[in-house]
């Protein structure tokens, strides 16, 4: 079977969709539906912008693409992921009802008042998601006493700090550089990225794949995890190049060990699993980028859109296609519609660093194919998965 063909299963006799609107039961239902949506057109219209195609600026220039992108699409999806595993985490409910509702509205304020001259608005708006997300993950962690994953409390805090960080520097209040907030939304993506793949990439590839004997080696899951904490460490004390160098260069050869003893070729015939693997191979490759980046041989953006279109972008399509099917009780398999759009976010990513790295001329060619790209793989998405996400499981548990 080829590497990406989809086995297309007939849902069991007894698995009926419910009727009722089911949007508001769990955290990953309006997040995912959100996020995809707004990956789909944001980035459209950024591509648009970026050509000169639109008669005014959808948004202020590539800060603000990158602030949509990662307090926006990304952070929506985490707080979905989060919301949901924190309650199989903990055993206690996390915000559903009114309480998620008004959250997902918190955050669509966040997307529009970016767009106006309410300025201050926005700044409290976009910092203030990611706290009180945190607030609504403390509680039923905290209540379980659920030690193992109060870091993920500690990110939420620090992506708040970021965007109010950003926000002051665009005002003019504080004097440092606005990129700032971005670097640390970034390095807490690739992180948040490595350590929820390390948890899960080798357990779906066990569950999925009978004999694939994905490991995980205690000394190279701290050394990977510790380089990637020494990276924006070294970042904030402005240390000299070849220090960064020196630290990246074993954190991209340490990732890819970590990568190699999940197996990844074993999982060429689950389109499920092998998404995902694909995906973290992005993360040494941005690493690679990224030491080239700091000695002027390649332009800084494709270390950042490895990280942000290839890694992040193809975890984030697999884990929501599995995630939504997992919740809503459907066999975990991908069909022909969700192959597709992993396939469609992965050309996103090759196409979006690969050509201007060999071609630089054709960049702008390569954002308009790349965002086309992304915007069909995600709009399939959230297409395909609105009747999935807005009704109840099959199986008529809650959820």
């Amino acid at each position: 079977m080829a590497p990406f063909t989809a086995v297309k299963r007939a849902q069991p006799p007894a698995a009926q969709e419910g009727p009722g609107f089911a949007l508001w039961q769990l955290g990953f239902r309006p997040f995912y539906l959100l996020a995809s949506a707004f990956a789909a057109l944001s980035i459209g219209l950024w591509a648009m912008q970026f050509a000169g195609w639109l008669p005014g600026a959808y948004l202020q220039g590539p800060l603000w693409h990158a602030h949509e992108m990662l307090f926006g699409f990304a952070l929506a999806v985490i707080v979905g992921f989060l919301f949901t595993a924190g309650r199989n985490w903990s055993g206690q409910p996390t915000p559903v009802g009114l309480p998620l509702a008004a959250l997902a509205a918190l955050w669509v304020a966040g997307r529009v008042l970016v767009l106006t001259p309410f300025a201050w608005t926005a700044a409290v708006v976009n910092a203030a998601f990611p706290l009180a997300c945190a607030v609504a993950l403390a509680i039923p962690l905290v209540t379980a006493r659920n030690r193992r994953n109060y870091f993920f409390i500690g990110l939420l805090l620090v992506l708040s700090g970021a965007a109010f960080a950003f926000h002051l520097s665009a005002l003019g209040v504080v004097q440092t550089p606005t990129w700032i907030g971005i670097q640390l939304a970034l390095d807490v993506l690739l992180f948040t990225m490595a350590v929820m793949g390390g948890r899960v990439i080798p357990m779906f590839t066990n569950n999925g794949i009978s004999g694939a004997n994905a490991t995980r080696h205690p000394l190279i899951e701290k050394v990977a995890l510790g380089s990637l904490i020494a990276l924006p460490i070294s970042d904030a004390m402005g240390l000299p190049s070849l220090v960064v160098a020196a630290i990246a260069v074993p954190a991209a050869l340490v990732h890819v060990v970590r990568w190699l003893l999940w197996q990844p070729w074993k999982t060429l015939n689950n389109t499920l699993v092998l998404v995902l693997h694909l995906a973290y191979a992005w993360i040494p490759v941005h690493l690679a980028l990224r030491v080239l980046a700091l000695h002027g041989w390649v332009s800084p953006s494709l270390a950042t859109h490895a990280l942000t279109v290839g890694a992040a972008g193809g975890l984030i399509i697999g884990m929501m296609v599995r995630t939504a099917r997992g919740h809503t009780a459907r066999i975990l398999r991908a069909d022909q519609v969700d192959t597709a759009c992993f396939v469609l976010v992965l050309l996103a990513a090759l196409v979006r660093i690969f050509v201007p790295l060999v071609a630089p001329s054709q960049t702008l060619a390569a954002v308009l194919v790349s965002g086309a790209f992304w915007t069909l793989g995600f709009g399939l998405y959230a297409l395909r998965y609105w009747a999935v996400l807005t009704r109840p499981r099959l199986d008529g548990k809650p959820g």
